[in-house]
């Protein structure tokens, strides 16, 4: 993680600050850099740091001598968790981001990776869809909220950059999965909530799954562990690397595997892998959401990389991960009813 400017001993060890440690991109970030010994790796509970509180996040970074910054934290959910909870989306996401990015500069972090989503473009975007896109149409009603939030982030890091030259850096994602995903089938993005719903079918043995939507729309996935490697990428970059290699406005750099693929048979591939074989069923009268969104991800290629985990090896390795979890769940409730 070492940098330009960065004036450490040869024996020190910068410290770095995952935000968000207990998500899935966050968690996939910490089994990284736990990797890597040369690091002091950094994390905190929610209860022993409330994000949406400027006060203690100001505190923190005041009392920590923070050297990087991943800003992961945030709040996330499906079509239905944004639908129905607009105003906890916009208003958290801003409040976590505005505290960490101040926090971080008041405090002299020599750098920081905002993550942001590929919801940030607008819902009718020429695809693939490149980082100059934002901001050149309307977005997706659906998750307007969340959108807006994550955008006001990527102009915040821009903003910084611009006005004291701090190095605050910003990746888009795609739709990520993978292990520490959220399952719900009420509140998850498309491919958990697949993966639970196939899941119960089998465990019920029902000859029928209804899939929201008609099916057509087409989704890009990546694996968070692929996610985790490519913002070590970024973030590893000298700054006068990256800033010569991205523009001052729409500098955010999107990740993804630049192949995309229809719910429809998205919805097949995980009937496949959780051993469904009754019949799909398209409920229409349910929202699709944007069309189509697929990134363009020429800019992190550039940049030396590429996405490794094809996304039938990452469902499958998903699933495995979510029934284990899963059995853990059980055997721990088990136990403590049996103690009770």
């Amino acid at each position: 993680m070492n940098g330009d400017n960065e004036q450490q001993s040869a024996t020190a060890r910068p410290r770095v600050y995952v935000a968000g440690h207990r998500g899935m991109v966050g968690s996939a970030l910490v089994r990284q850099l736990s990797a890597d010994n040369s690091v002091d790796l950094l994390t905190r509970e929610r209860r022993e740091l409330d994000l949406t509180r400027q006060s203690e996040v100001e505190q923190f970074f005041a009392d920590q001598a923070i050297d990087h910054v991943f800003l992961a934290a945030a709040r996330v959910g499906g079509i239905l968790a944004n639908n129905d909870y607009p105003a906890d989306f916009i208003r958290e996401n801003l409040q976590i981001q505005t505290h960490v990015i101040h926090a971080a500069h008041l405090a002299g972090v020599k750098r920081l990776l905002f993550l942001g989503s590929s919801c940030i473009y607008p819902r009718l975007a020429a695809q693939p869809i490149g980082e100059d896109a934002l901001l050149t149409g309307p977005l997706e009603p659906t998750n307007e909220p969340y959108a807006i939030a994550k955008i006001a982030g990527i102009r915040m890091c821009e903003s910084y950059h611009r006005q004291y030259g701090s190095d605050f850096r910003s990746v888009m994602p795609t739709n990520l999965y993978g292990p520490n995903d959220n399952f719900d089938a009420q509140s998850s993005h498309v491919l958990p909530a697949l993966l639970w719903k196939f899941h119960t079918a089998v465990q019920r043995g029902d000859d029928q799954v209804v899939v929201w939507g008609s099916g057509s729309p087409r989704r890009e996935f990546l694996h968070v562990d692929d996610m985790a490697m490519a913002c070590g990428v970024v973030m590893r970059m000298h700054a006068a690397e990256f800033w010569t290699a991205v523009p001052a406005r729409n500098s955010q750099v999107n990740i993804g595997c630049g192949q995309d693929i229809s719910i429809a048979d998205l919805a097949g591939m995980v009937a496949e892998v959780s051993g469904f074989t009754g019949e799909i069923v398209f409920d229409t009268s349910k929202p699709d959401g944007t069309p189509r969104k697929l990134l363009d991800v020429s800019r992190i290629k550039a940049m030396g990389w590429s996405a490794s985990i094809s996304l039938h090896e990452g469902i499958a390795s998903t699933y495995q991960w979510m029934q284990a979890h899963l059995a853990t769940a059980r055997q721990q409730a088990e136990a403590g009813q049996g103690a009770a």
